[in-house]
């Protein structure tokens, strides 16, 4: 699956039931954020306008882009209860950063589900893809969206 040249602000079917309304932090936006170092929380993102929430979503993905992005944040967020966006590193060599490398947790829950993932299919997915993955099944992540993800990133379709 080549990637999407959207993958910028593409939302995945399984995040419909918040896409608009923005009451939860859509996995582009984890991206984004994981890719520039900064820790939104959800307080914080319910704290900005639907429009500012869109203008995240809509945020283009180039260098130049995420480092506007990281400022842009971190002015925002400067004056919130909740304080400013904290300051993390940035995303570098992650496993969903490695279309060479299936990661273990990701083929142990494709495995569980019945999922035919591997290697090959992996390394054709987009980034994003392979993020959604990678956060939906980490340990401790309450899985709920994994199968739908599995679905739609990972169709059993041709085998």
């Amino acid at each position: 699956m080549p990637s999407r040249a959207s993958d910028a602000h593409h939302c995945f079917a399984f995040e419909q039931d918040f896409v608009g309304s923005w009451r939860c932090i859509p996995l582009c936006v984890r991206r984004k954020l994981d890719l520039i170092g900064l820790k939104l929380k959800l307080n914080h993102w319910l704290a900005l306008t639907q429009p500012q929430r869109q203008a995240l979503v809509d945020w283009a993905d180039d260098p130049e882009a995420l480092q506007a992005l990281r400022r842009h944040l971190l002015a925002c967020t400067a004056a919130m209860a909740d304080g400013q966006a904290k300051p993390l590193p940035a995303a570098e060599g992650e496993p969903w950063q490695n279309p060479s490398q299936l990661p273990a947790e990701v083929a142990r829950a494709a495995q569980q589900r019945g999922v035919p993932l591997d290697g090959s299919r992996w390394s054709r997915m987009g980034e994003l893809d392979r993020f959604a993955l990678c956060k939906l099944a980490r340990p401790g992540h309450d899985h709920h969206n994994l199968e739908a993800a599995f679905a739609e990133v990972v169709p059993t379709h041709g085998r």
